[in-house]
């Protein structure tokens, strides 16, 4: 008989915990709450003891002081009595006043003399109150910048990763606190961000591969079609309108990638002169311009940025296609692109006529698929990502676009780019 072959065994429990350890007397733990609490309190009170030992000091010095005769007795038989601090109780005048008068000067020069003890004590006081108050405010200077030194480090790691650096890491070491929890935490997050972006990079160039491919071949083979010179007049315009349509798709497909890779930072930068940029944009687009006849002019100088010459040719090229695609019909349109350099700044503007825009629009045509009046990709005149793309350039290279309508009719278009 057959023996029943035994399940087989789980794989064993993993021995290593990733989570935290908990701490088994948790009001121990070395919070920031705590030690600042221990600190200021024993700032406080060596402040306070050592207020306390100077005043100590200065009132037994003034009680000394105080305490010094005001007058002596001098002579031999005739006894006489004789006083600096009190010229009233001196040998000559102590003999012709009354007694009572006499007394009464003796009391006033008591409380004299009481009065310029408590003068002095008060004023070294104030004195010693200041310096201790100088070096309370640098000790504790010096003592906020010790314990806010790991925030600082999480502030320098946090601008590298905005540089987009998300390899980098605090790791910081320490005691078991709350900026140390804040750190971790933000080493994980950091983390989590890095693989999204790694996945997105990767879905990115997957996705240029897959849906670049059967678009190739539509377009290959409607032009195999198209060149058929027997082909019928109704199929001729079929393949037309069907090689459009996949130009079209082509056009969106592109301007979505550009858009997904352009929405990071820029990690390797370049040199990169807004006038060739700007030049070369308007050499692609000057055949459509003269179509149109529209006008291209303006002055460029030279404007030299770090960053991707491809892309910052695509902020030229959308916002040149743009100014002479929705111009105004016939004679008398035209483009103006500048460049120039701007207080520290590298400045690219294209100025051009056409129809009045509202300026509560001028939001919308930064949106995708958005245009002027129309929501969805409607128009033959793009895939409405143009000016999308143009602010995730800028904006991943640490610049911004602005739009204003140009009184008459048109839009004014500025990108500053740091240099």
């Amino acid at each position: 008989m057959a023996t029943t072959p035994a399940p087989p065994l789980a794989p064993p429990k993993p021995t290593w915990d990733p989570r935290r350890p908990q701490n088994p007397l948790p009001w121990l733990r070395p919070t920031i709450r705590i030690r600042l609490t221990l600190l200021y309190g024993g700032m406080f009170l060596i402040a306070g003891i050592l207020l306390l030992s100077i005043i100590y000091l200065l009132a037994a010095q003034a009680i000394t002081t105080g305490n010094q005769p005001l007058f002596k007795i001098v002579g031999g038989d005739n006894i006489s009595v004789s006083s600096e601090k009190c010229p009233a109780v001196d040998a000559d005048s102590a003999l012709n006043i009354p007694l009572t008068d006499f007394n009464a000067a003796i009391a006033a020069c008591i409380d004299q003399q009481r009065q310029a003890a408590l003068d002095t004590l008060l004023s070294r006081s104030l004195l010693a109150l200041l310096g201790l108050a100088v070096i309370a405010f640098a000790f504790g200077y010096a003592m906020a910048g010790r314990v806010l030194a790991p925030l600082g480090r999480i502030t320098r790691t946090a601008r590298a990763v905005a540089g987009s650096d998300l390899s980098r890491r605090i790791e910081l070491d320490g005691p078991d606190d709350e900026l140390k929890e804040l750190a971790d935490t933000f080493d994980d997050m950091l983390e989590r961000l890095q693989r999204a972006f790694t996945a997105q990079q990767r879905f990115v160039g997957n996705a240029s591969h897959e849906l670049r491919t059967p678009l190739a071949i539509n377009r290959t083979l409607l032009e195999v079609h198209l060149s058929d010179p027997n082909a019928p007049a109704e199929l001729q315009q079929l393949g037309k309108t069907l090689l459009a349509t996949n130009e079209r798709s082509e056009q969106l497909v592109e301007g979505l990638l550009l858009l997904a890779r352009s929405d990071n930072q820029i990690v390797e930068r370049k040199p990169v002169d807004l006038a060739e940029v700007a030049s070369q944009a308007i050499d692609q687009v000057r055949s459509e311009a003269d179509a149109k006849k529209v006008e291209i002019r303006g002055e460029r100088a030279p404007a030299v940025v770090q960053g991707n010459g491809v892309l910052l040719e695509r902020i030229a090229l959308n916002l040149v296609q743009n100014a002479v695609r929705y111009n105004v019909q016939g004679v008398g349109g035209w483009v103006e692109v500048t460049t120039e350099l701007q207080h520290g700044q590298a400045v690219l503007v294209v100025t051009n006529t056409g129809p009045v825009v509202p300026a509560y629009e001028i939001d919308n045509l930064f949106e995708p698929f958005r245009r002027l009046r129309t929501e969805r990709t409607g128009s033959d005149k793009g895939v409405g990502l143009g000016l999308s793309i143009v602010r995730s350039v800028a904006r991943a290279h640490g610049g911004h676009i602005a739009a204003q309508p140009r009184e008459g009719g048109g839009l004014v278009m500025r990108v500053t780019l740091p240099i």
